[in-house]
């Protein structure tokens, strides 16, 4: 690679970090979808660090873990096996709101038996790297990172890491709502809710287009952004069947007539 070719890298990855912060930070405004900043979030992550796949979980009023965004579905699956196996890395990073790192997944059936089994038997991971959403010491919620080869992430990967999930968390728990006592569990839990509802949403539409949960969820996310509608919001809509499915549909994914 020329020095020219590695300067524009170098200032391409500049340009997409400061724009990745000027976004998760942008929340001060009257209202924001919390799980579209946590799924950009996840986005942001795979694309400015070496992990091939990204997964965050939140913390209910009970401090119980729920998934609420993924980089793809293969991430969604993987926090899932850890909630249900009540193992894993991003359970031991909320409990310690301190990073876990593991270089070799195959070297973790001691800590995790179950999660570590089931992980092996899906084969799409080797490696994890989970990083605590933190609010002054306590942690709310992990960002997990998922790498398709063992090794560690270098530090200065992790640090960046950090600071994203770290900027996401002050954009949950905005300033200007912290004065109300009840502002950590109302937006923890307003994302949970939207979470079950996206999750509905998604199973609707697969349904109706014959796709796969992915593409449900692309054609979901990409209709709100270029309507300007909220996720959760048109998840509801698409529940309580008060949208025209075919207009969210991607080109091409349009359902196909019965046989």
């Amino acid at each position: 690679m020329s020095r020219a070719d590695s300067g524009r890298l170098h200032s391409d990855r500049e340009e997409l970090i400061s724009r990745a912060f000027v976004t998760l930070a942008d929340t001060l405004v009257d209202e924001y979808d919390v799980i579209e900043l946590l799924n950009r979030l996840a986005d942001f992550a795979v694309q400015l660090l070496p992990a091939d796949a990204a997964g965050i979980v939140l913390g209910d009023a009970r401090r119980e873990l729920r998934a609420v965004a993924a980089s793809d579905e293969a991430a969604h699956v993987m926090e899932l096996l850890q909630l249900q196996s009540d193992q894993g890395p991003c359970l031991d990073c909320f409990q310690s709101a301190a990073p876990v790192q593991v270089a070799d997944l195959a070297q973790a059936a001691d800590r995790w038996p179950t999660f570590a089994a089931a992980v092996s038997r899906r084969g799409n991971f080797r490696s994890v790297h989970a990083l605590p959403l933190r609010l002054r010491g306590r942690a709310i919620g992990a960002l997990n990172l998922f790498c398709a080869v063992p090794g560690p992430l270098p530090e200065p990967d992790l640090a960046l890491g950090q600071a994203l999930a770290d900027v996401a968390t002050i954009g949950i728990l905005q300033e200007r709502a912290i004065h109300r006592g009840d502002v950590l569990n109302e937006q923890l839990q307003l994302a949970l809710n939207s979470r079950l509802i996206i999750e509905q949403a998604k199973g609707v539409l697969a349904q109706y287009g014959g796709l796969g949960p992915a593409a449900a969820f692309d054609s979901l996310r990409q209709y709100a952004r270029s309507h300007n509608v909220k996720l959760a919001e048109l998840a509801r809509r698409v529940v309580a069947k008060d949208v025209d499915l075919t207009e969210i549909l991607a080109p091409g994914q349009a359902p196909h007539p019965p046989q």
